[in-house]
C-alpha cells in the first residue's frame, strides 16, 4: 500500500459518514438529498471528490467566500457558520470549535488508539518531539511524528504547513497514521494551535511542557495571556497525565495548579521527579545522567547544545509516564544525530566551526550562546535578522542579545513578508549596536551575510546562522524563493580561502 505520507499529498485514511449522520452528530435538521462523505477539507484548494468543505472565518477571508471553488472540486457539503453558495450547510454558531470534535467522530477517535504526546513551550517543542519519537521507535514502538518540520509515519513523511496541522488536518493525519500501523504520536502543540481550537477532540496520552518567555506577543495580549493558552493543554478534558519543567516560574506555577496526574523535572534542582546531573556539552555531543522512576541512567547524546538535556528528560520523563522500557527508550534517543536546522552543524573540512539554528526569541539566545561560546577561545560570529509580522517587541532584544554574547554580528534579512525589510534590519541593529560590544554590519543579502561570516571566520571561530533554521523558503511581500540556510552555509564554506588553497 502506498503511504498517505510518502508525498506531500494529504493523508486519506478510508472514512465514510452519511450526511444526515453528520448532521446528527451536529444536532441539526437534515432535509437535503443525502450521500456519501469520504472527508473534510478546510482548505478549498485541496478538496477532494465526496468531502464535507469546512467554511471557517479567517483574519483576513472568510471561508465561504471560497465555497464555489470547493464545489468545483467535489465537496458535497460544507460546515460554516453561515450558508455556503452552491453547497448544502451545516449552520454551527461556532465551526472552528466543533470542527476537531466533529473531525474525531468522522475519522473513528483515532487519538484514543493512540498515545499521544503533546508538547508546548516557546523553546524545545520540536527538539523534544524529535527525541520523543526516537525513544519510542528504541522501544519497537511503532509512531508518528508531527512537528513544524515534518510529518512522519511508519511509511514515509511529508512536509509541515504549520508547528500544529489544522484541526481537519490533524484528526485526518491520527487516522492514517493509526492506520499505518502506529501505537504512538509525538507532536508539537503550539499556543495558537490552542487558542484557535486546532487540538479539540485531540486526547493526550501526555501534556509535556518545556518553558515559557516572551514570545507570539503579537497574538497574544501578553505573557498571562500566552500562558493560558498553552496551559489549556493540561485540563482534565485534553490530556490524561502531565510532566512539567519546573525550571521557570511559569512550569512551577503550572505544576503547583494542575488537575490531572503529573511529574516535574529539572536540570536546576533535585526536588523535581526526574532530574540531570553532570551535564556536558561540546562539539560532538551532549551527555548527562538522568535520575528518576527509582533508577539512574547515564545518557550521550549526539545532539549539541546543554539545552538538549532539557529537553532529552522531558522525553524520558514522559515515555515513563506510560510505562516505556527507558534503557530501549534512552538507547533510541542516543542513536538520533540532529534535530534539521537545530544546532546543526555544517561540516565541510573547514578550520572552523558553523551551525545553523532556530533560535529566534533571547531566550533561546541566552541558552544557546553559552554554548557556542565554549566552543572556541576565538570569535563567535553570528548572521542574525527578524522574521516580518511577528512580535515586534522582541526585535530589539534580539540584537541586544546577540551583540552581548557575539563578537561580530551580522544583520541580514529572514523573511519579512509584508513589513519593510529595512526597517526590520534597523530594529536588530540598533538593539545590537546598543549592547556596545560586537562589531555590528549590516549586509541586506542573506547569502552574501552568510558569505561575510565565513569569510571572516579563521581557524578555531565559530559561525552561526540564527533564526530560520530548517526552512527553506524566504518570502518578500508576495514573492517566495528557495532558500536554505544549511545549503546556503555549505556553499560558502566551500568558497574559503583556507579551503581553496587545499584544492
Amino acid at each position: 500500500m502506498t503511504s498517505p505520507f510518502r508525498s506531500v499529498d494529504r493523508p486519506r485514511p478510508p472514512a465514510q459518514r452519511a450526511l444526515r449522520d453528520v448532521a446528527a452528530y451536529l444536532g441539526l435538521p437534515w432535509t437535503c438529498a443525502d450521500a456519501t462523505a469520504t472527508g473534510i477539507s478546510q482548505d478549498s484548494r485541496l478538496v477532494s471528490a465526496g468531502e464535507v468543505y469546512a467554511a471557517l472565518p479567517g483574519a483576513n477571508h472568510h471561508g465561504a467566500d471560497f465555497a464555489g471553488e470547493a464545489a468545483a472540486r467535489g465537496a458535497i457539503a460544507a460546515i460554516s457558520d453561515r450558508p455556503c453558495a452552491g453547497l448544502p450547510t451545516f449552520v454551527v454558531a461556532d465551526p472552528r470549535r466543533i470542527l476537531g470534535p466533529l473531525a474525531s467522530w468522522f475519522y473513528g477517535e483515532p487519538s484514543r488508539h493512540l498515545d499521544v504526546f503533546g508538547v508546548t513551550g516557546t523553546n524545545g517543542k520540536t527538539s523534544t518531539s524529535y527525541l520523543l519519537s526516537a525513544g519510542l521507535s528504541g522501544a519497537n514502538i511503532e509512531n508518528g511524528l508531527l512537528t513544524g518540520i515534518t510529518l512522519r509515519g511508519p511509511q514515509g513523511a511529508r512536509p509541515a504547513v504549520r508547528t500544529t496541522p489544522e484541526a481537519g488536518e490533524l484528526q485526518r493525519t491520527l487516522a492514517a497514521l493509526r492506520a499505518e500501523g502506529a501505537r504512538a504520536v509525538a507532536m508539537e502543540v503550539s499556543s495558537h494551535a490552542l487558542a484557535l481550537n486546532r487540538v479539540e477532540g485531540t486526547r493526550f496520552r501526555v501534556g509535556i511542557f518545556t518553558n515559557l518567555s516572551a514570545d507570539h506577543l503579537d497574538f497574544h495580549r501578553d505573557l498571562d495571556d500566552y500562558f493560558a493558552a498553552k496551559a489549556e493543554l493540561f485540563s482534565p478534558e485534553r490530556s490524561d497525565c502531565a510532566v512539567v519543567s519546573i525550571d521557570d516560574d511559569y512550569g512551577k506555577r503550572l505544576a503547583a495548579t494542575l488537575d490531572i496526574p503529573h511529574c516535574t523535572f529539572s536540570t536546576q534542582s533535585t526536588a523535581a521527579d526526574f532530574y540531570a546531573d553532570r551535564i556536558r556539552a561540546d562539539e560532538h555531543g551532549t551527555s548527562f545522567v538522568v535520575h528518576g522512576a527509582g533508577r539512574r541512567a547515564p545518557v550521550e547524546l549526539k545532539l549539541l547544545g546543554a539545552h538538549q538535556a532539557d529537553n532529552a528528560l522531558g522525553a524520558i520523563a514522559a515515555l515513563a509516564q506510560v510505562g516505556t522500557d527507558l534503557d530501549a527508550a534512552i538507547a533510541g534517543m542516543e542513536g538520533l544525530d540532529c534535530v534539521p536546522g537545530r544546532m546543526q552543524r555544517i561540516d565541510a573540512g573547514q578550520p572552523f566551526l558553523a551551525f545553523v539554528d532556530y533560535m529566534h526569541n533571547p531566550a533561546g539566545q541566552k541558552r544557546q550562546f553559552p554554548y557556542l561560546r565554549s566552543l572556541t577561545t576565538g570569535k563567535v560570529i553570528v548572521v542574525i535578522g527578524a522574521t516580518g509580522e511577528r512580535d515586534p517587541g522582541k526585535r530589539g532584544p534580539l540584537g541586544v542579545t546577540a551583540g552581548l554574547f557575539a563578537d561580530t554580528v551580522i544583520v541580514t534579512d529572514e523573511s519579512p513578508f509584508s513589513e519593510s525589510a529595512a526597517v526590520l534590519r534597523r530594529d536588530i541593529a540598533a538593539g545590537a549596536r546598543a549592547a556596545c560590544h560586537a562589531e555590528v554590519i549590516v549586509q541586506p543579502g542573506r547569502a552574501e551575510a552568510i558569505a561575510l561570516a565565513t569569510a571572516l571566520a579563521q581557524p578555531g571561530d565559530v559561525v552561526v546562522v540564527a533564526g530560520r533554521g530548517h526552512d527553506p523558503v524566504q518570502t518578500f511581500g508576495t514573492t517566495t524563493h528557495a532558500f536554505d540556510d544549511r545549503d546556503e552555509l555549505r556553499h560558502a564554506i566551500q568558497q574559503h580561502p583556507a579551503l581553496q588553497r587545499l584544492r
